[in-house]
């Protein structure tokens, strides 16, 4: 089991932050509309539930999360949470929608991760969330800019973490090659790992946990449930952003099997799964209803059996050299 608002160190940092933190993408309207009374009350719960930890980003609404997320936290103390933001996507009228997102927005996004495009951006954001720093900025899917994101906004961000308007970098994606990259040739305090360390996917077992490990640079782990396949399933059942393929869809099936012998969801070991590699200081979960937000504390905070996990192994469903999570009876 994972005690879900236990704070631990973020690397080699000065924030804390909870073990869970609330991802505030479905906030924004992540593939359906939230209901701003319905957002606001998932926020209200989460707070209600210990988790100090929540995530945003422009693109998550063209802001809407951010504003809906900032107008929150104008009612808490501004010592008592850690928020995140992200750059390289700056919203502006001649913008492109992004299918993920559906709506009707004066501002769309537009990838800059040039060095006045992230101060911009993050400038934006500080209006729209109604705070004067932000606890840690990440680098938003640099995927094709890794040059410009490292010579502009990683130094735009450089720059304000000197003046404390940031108090920590971090780069977030859902690729492991170019993390890597980022934790070897920068001086990020972090990075947000995006559905490659989960039941379905440890990549970046390989090379970029040990790299983060010697580097002292923090993980966050996101997407876990692989957008949605080791939860609800959905129809069709998703997988990384697409319609599942037939051999994930069998994977997941065994992984239901043999969880449904332990008398367990499979969503329990997804969500607990990240917290065995010691690289890995705390992980993300959206969730776009107070119901969803309770059933995945509840099921992060299961006492799993050791048995479950030797099964697993034993079934060659996760690999025998992966750290079993802490706290396991």
């Amino acid at each position: 089991m994972i005690d879900a608002g236990r704070l631990v160190a973020l690397g080699r940092t000065e924030l804390a932050v909870t073990s869970l933190g609330l991802g505030c993408a479905p906030l924004g309207g992540l593939y359906e509309a939230v209901p701003a009374k319905q957002a606001r009350a998932v926020l209200e719960r989460a707070w209600g539930l210990g988790l100090r930890f929540f995530d945003t980003a422009p693109l998550y609404g063209s802001g809407l999360s951010e504003r809906r997320l900032g107008e929150f936290l104008q009612t808490r103390p501004r010592t008592e949470f850690v928020v995140s933001t992200k750059v390289g996507r700056l919203l502006r009228p001649d913008g492109a929608p992004d299918r993920a997102f559906p709506g009707n927005y004066a501002l769309l996004p537009v990838f800059d991760f040039s060095y006045d495009g992230a101060l911009r951006s993050l400038e934006q954001s500080l209006e729209r969330l109604g705070l004067d720093r932000i606890d840690i900025v990440h680098i938003h899917d640099p995927d094709d800019f890794f040059d410009q994101a490292a010579t502009g906004a990683y130094r735009a961000l450089e720059r304000l973490r000197d003046e404390n308007v940031v108090g920590a970098i971090g780069v977030g994606m859902d690729q492991t090659r170019l993390l890597t990259r980022f934790a070897r040739e920068t001086d990020i305090d972090c990075v947000l790992l995006a559905g490659r360390y989960t039941l379905l996917d440890a990549g970046a077992l390989e090379e970029l946990l040990p790299v983060c490990l010697d580097r002292g640079v923090a993980v966050i782990a996101a997407g876990v449930l692989n957008s949605g396949i080791l939860g609800t399933g959905g129809s069709p059942p998703m997988f990384d952003y697409a319609p599942a393929p037939e051999a994930i869809r069998e994977r997941v099936g065994r992984f239901q099997r043999v969880c449904a012998r332990w008398g367990v969801p499979v969503t329990a070991p997804a969500l607990q799964f990240p917290f065995g590699h010691p690289a890995i200081d705390c992980e993300l979960v959206g969730c776009r209803s107070i119901g969803e937000l309770d059933e995945n504390l509840g099921l992060l905070e299961l006492e799993l059996p050791a048995g479950l996990w030797s099964e697993l192994i034993a079934e060659e469903l996760i690999r025998g050299d992966v750290p079993i999570p802490h706290g396991v009876s």
